[in-house]
């Protein structure tokens, strides 16, 4: 008898090999993971290997941090893939392996700090129906040119976007070089400057979900962080600067949650900021989002009941 966890990651493996990736049996496709993802790694290699009669299953080390590269093997085989899942412990999404992956025409989806209990409760969605809930919130903020975000715990900073492009992360990746997270549930972009204070009161590395008096309180000048007040998150980028210097500290993001099959945080930075209702800061990289710094980092922190401007004008949020 096949024990109830793992009928459901084989559910969840499913939708994520038939309906986001849209597999084909001649299609190679290679599943990244390290050894706190292997059960999800398994249980995806396991669906990819019944869709595709090449299905490549590799193991990494752990990443040192969010962003950091993976070994040189793992990035070729990433590069020659039709498509590709990459259930880590530490992100790969923002690195140059990934993005070389995708420019070479492999699609794919990163699954960055995937816990069981994530990959269960985030697979069970109807991506069509969240790429839909992507398409009306892109469709409101796609010619915007600041935004204002604020929230009750002190968040006021404003985003000048520019020329930057918006994206929409639907968790549908069906054409060559397409790239989402996995659960996926996002319109975002990579503003040119900002400038104010955000306050982090929903979840953030390394804390995961924040206890309901705790936050962290960024402030950012001409879209660089210029003071973390917690150490523990400060620490990481900190190190991060050791290689890229104020790179490190980069205004990288702001996104919107758009997937309303998440009511409630978790305290996975992966699922949380794709709920509905819910907005998320980055700093660090940006290179793979329309921005121009690259570096080996990017964090995020998801903020609890934000009003959010488009040019002036109050934004509905998903779920609001």
């Amino acid at each position: 008898m096949t024990e109830p966890g793992a009928q459901a990651r084989r559910a969840a493996a499913v939708t994520a090999i038939e309906q986001c990736l849209a597999v084909g049996r001649r299609e190679t496709v290679v599943i990244v993971t390290d050894e706190p993802s292997r059960d999800v790694g398994l249980a995806l290699y396991r669906a990819a290997a019944d869709r595709s009669d090449e299905a490549v299953f590799v193991e990494i080390p752990p990443g040192e941090e969010h962003g950091a590269e993976p070994p040189a093997p793992a990035a070729a085989a990433l590069r020659e893939a039709d498509a590709f899942l990459a259930p880590t412990s530490k992100s790969i999404s923002h690195t140059r392996a990934r993005r070389a992956a995708c420019s070479a025409g492999a699609r794919g989806a990163t699954l960055p700090g995937i816990t069981e209990d994530v990959f269960v409760t985030g697979l069970a969605a109807d991506y069509d129906a969240i790429a839909a809930t992507c398409d009306r919130t892109y469709e409101a903020v796609r010619d915007a040119e600041t935004i204002r975000l604020t929230s009750p715990a002190g968040t006021d900073i404003t985003f000048s976007i520019g020329d930057r492009q918006w994206l929409r992360d639907t968790g549908i990746v069906h054409e060559p070089g397409d790239f989402s997270n996995l659960p996926a549930g996002e319109v975002f972009v990579s503003p040119e400057s900002a400038d104010g204070v955000y306050v982090v009161d929903g979840t953030m590395h390394p804390h995961g979900l924040l206890d309901h008096d705790q936050s962290v309180t960024v402030t950012v000048e001409d879209g660089y962080a210029t003071d973390i007040d917690d150490p523990d998150v400060a620490a990481q980028f900190e190190r991060a600067a050791e290689s890229v210097g104020r790179d490190a500290y980069n205004l990288a993001e702001f996104g919107i949650g758009t997937n309303l099959a998440v009511t409630s945080l978790v305290g996975s930075v992966l699922l949380d900021e794709k709920a509905a209702g819910t907005v998320h800061v980055a700093l660090g990289d940006d290179a793979s989002i329309g921005g121009t710094v690259d570096a080996p980092i990017h964090s995020d922190g998801v903020i609890l009941e934000p009003t959010v401007h488009v040019d002036g004008e109050p934004l509905a949020l998903p779920g609001q």
